[in-house]
């Protein structure tokens, strides 16, 4: 495991959300202190507020994909592609790995309550999902694809 992985799966146990511990971990590179990676993240745990959509650890990754490699210029479709591609492909590795992007497929094996109150963070709650290795795998594939970047110069 990466250590932004590691790094990433040690804040989820503090009780971040798995988009906020991805997105937390990477604070070096976005250069965003604790409180703003965790308030730009908060919306995205759970699937978009519990609403077992797309993982949080996926939504946090693409947060960082977005600050470190993303496109500003509205009328330059390449700079567009070019990040939709990165999009994408952080997507096939994640999906690849773990089968989905969706939080409600990654859980389905796991009884989850319905509604926005989080469930408590227990010893059973940490237990019984699968989020603290997805929330790395998102941490290391985000990592990896940025190093790719670097590394090819682009």
């Amino acid at each position: 495991m990466s250590d932004r992985g590691a790094r990433a799966k040690a804040l989820f146990y503090e009780g971040y959300n798995c988009s906020q511990a991805v997105l937390c971990a990477f604070e070096d590179a976005t250069g965003f202190d604790r409180e703003t990676s965790a308030r730009i993240a908060s919306s995205f745990g759970g699937g978009m507020g519990r609403l077992r959509e797309v993982c949080g650890a996926v939504s946090g990754a693409l947060l960082v994909l977005g600050i470190a490699e993303g496109y500003s210029d509205p009328t330059d479709p390449e700079a567009k592609k070019a990040h939709y591609a990165l999009v994408q492909e952080f997507a096939r590795r994640f999906r690849e790995k773990n089968g989905s992007i969706v939080c409600r497929e990654l859980l389905k094996n796991v009884k989850t309550t319905p509604g926005a109150v989080p469930e408590p963070r227990t010893e059973e709650f940490y237990k019984k999902r699968p989020c603290p290795e997805l929330i790395a795998d998102a941490a290391e594939i985000a990592d990896i694809l940025l190093a790719e970047r670097q590394n090819s110069g682009e």
